[in-house]
C-alpha cells in the first residue's frame, strides 16, 4: 500500500479542516482516530487534490464510507459522484458481500439515495450539522454454475 508523502497528507487534511470545520463553522475532532485504520481515497484533477473520502470498518460494523468531500473549486462537476462511486468500489473490493454504511448531512441524502443508500435512521444534529444515517445493501452477484 502506497505511503502518501507529507505534502499529500497535508493537502489532505487542509481541505477537510477547509471544509468540514472552516466553511462549516463546525468546531468538532476533525481528527477523530479513525484515520490510521481507514483507506482514504484522494480525487487529483491536474495534481490538484480535488477530492476525497475514507473507508474502515470498524469491528463487528458495516464498512463505512466517510469524510467525502470535493473542493469547493471543483464542486458542480459531478466529481462527487465519480467519488463516490470508487469508494463503493473499493468497499466491494475489500469487504465483498457487506453492506455499506455512512452518516449523510441531511441537505445530501437524495445524492446518496441515487448511489443506492437509503436511510436507516431519522434525523439527527450531528456538531450542530443535520445528518441521517443510510445504508447500501451488499451487492449481490449471480453465481456461476
Amino acid at each position: 500500500m502506497d505511503a502518501f508523502s507529507a505534502a499529500e497528507l497535508y493537502a489532505l487534511l487542509k481541505l477537510r479542516v477547509d471544509v468540514f470545520v472552516v466553511e462549516q463553522a463546525c468546531a468538532y475532532p476533525e481528527l477523530d482516530g479513525w484515520d490510521e485504520e481507514a483507506l482514504h481515497l484522494r480525487l487529483l484533477v491536474g495534481g490538484d487534490t480535488a477530492g476525497y473520502a475514507r473507508l474502515f470498518r470498524p469491528d463487528g460494523e458495516p464498512p463505512r464510507i466517510g469524510r467525502v468531500v470535493v473542493a469547493p473549486g471543483y464542486r458542480g462537476k459531478g466529481l462527487g459522484e465519480v467519488l463516490m462511486r470508487e469508494a463503493i468500489g473499493a468497499c466491494e473490493a475489500h469487504f465483498p458481500g457487506a453492506p455499506i454504511a455512512l452518516s449523510a448531512q441531511s441537505h445530501l441524502e437524495g445524492f446518496y439515495r441515487a448511489l443506492g443508500f437509503a436511510p436507516t435512521s431519522e434525523e439527527y444534529v450531528e456538531d450542530g450539522i443535520p445528518h441521517i444515517d443510510m445504508l447500501r445493501p451488499a451487492e449481490r452477484h449471480p453465481q456461476t454454475a
